[in-house]
């Protein structure tokens, strides 16, 4: 059973700096895999054809790694790596590829296991460690949301990328109040800065970069990804509680519905971005 201290989660809620959030996946994110069965950590991209989480989660790695335009990048850095699941199946459909790993959490890199062409590399989203001008690709899939400063990472993203490079974000976004009467329990269960749209292009744009594509895939993320747990609760559930409280899963299930419920009323959304220099 994995001890929460709720003290502890609610700090690490309310302030959010690098060690909060390491804390918070290393104690939290295998719920996810426990949940889906893999080692993915974003939401997916669900679809008729994708209709379980690690389709849905593959499916939005390879719609990304489109937008990204792999198939002709060389150097492409991952920033906010997770279990570095993404890079491994980039890794195999565009196998002329250098990646490199980028992830404060320590403990993910070790789980990560090795690959070849994937380099892993502890450091910080704000201080990136390459050389000027020196790469095709940043991305950041569902984690510039958790990088603080943001313009930093952005501003580090325009120094090591070639004047033809691409930085590229899958994130999610508020559209609207994102005050607690508007987000409710997601205010507290939704362990990341709020990012508004308006917010991110004006950081985007102050650094220098242009938005040549943006995607806004929020209903195809959050309503069918609560609508599988809604339909396999039950067996999700049995396995959550054998490594969890019970109380864990009452607010994963409550959040999953406040979550669905905010991007049906246009509160929240989630967005892909595809910007140059």
């Amino acid at each position: 059973m994995i001890s929460i201290n709720p003290f502890h989660a609610l700090l690490w809620t309310f302030r959010r700096n690098e060690k909060d959030v390491v804390n918070l996946y290393n104690t939290l994110s295998p719920v996810m895999q426990l949940a889906t069965g893999g080692s993915m950590l974003n939401f997916g991209y669900w679809s008729s054809c994708n209709v379980d989480p690690i389709s849905a989660q593959n499916n939005l790695c390879l719609i990304f790694g489109d937008l990204a335009e792999l198939s002709s990048a060389k150097h492409v850095v991952d920033v906010g790596s997770g279990l570095s699941a993404p890079s491994k199946l980039w890794g195999d459909v565009f196998p002329n590829l250098e990646l490199y790993d980028v992830n404060i959490n320590f403990n993910q890199l070790i789980s990560s296991g090795t690959q070849k062409n994937i380099d892993l590399l502890n450091a910080t989203s704000t201080k990136l460690p390459f050389a000027n001008n020196s790469i095709d690709r940043v991305l950041a899939l569902e984690s510039a949301q958790h990088f603080r400063p943001l313009s930093d990472f952005i501003c580090e993203s325009k120094r090591i990328l070639r004047t033809s490079g691409l930085l590229v974000i899958a994130i999610p976004i508020t559209t609207g109040n994102s005050s607690f009467g508007k987000l409710g329990v997601l205010k507290f269960t939704w362990s990341s800065e709020h990012y508004s749209l308006d917010y991110l292009k004006n950081l985007l744009r102050d650094a220098g970069f242009s938005i040549s594509d943006e995607k806004y895939i929020g209903s195809d993320v959050y309503p069918p990804l609560t609508n599988y747990y809604l339909e396999n609760r039950e067996r999700l559930k049995k396995l959550i509680l054998e490594n969890y409280p019970k109380y864990v899963e009452q607010i994963l299930f409550k959040s999953l519905l406040k979550m669905k419920q905010a991007s049906e009323d246009k509160i929240i959304d989630y967005v892909l971005l595809k910007c140059h220099l």
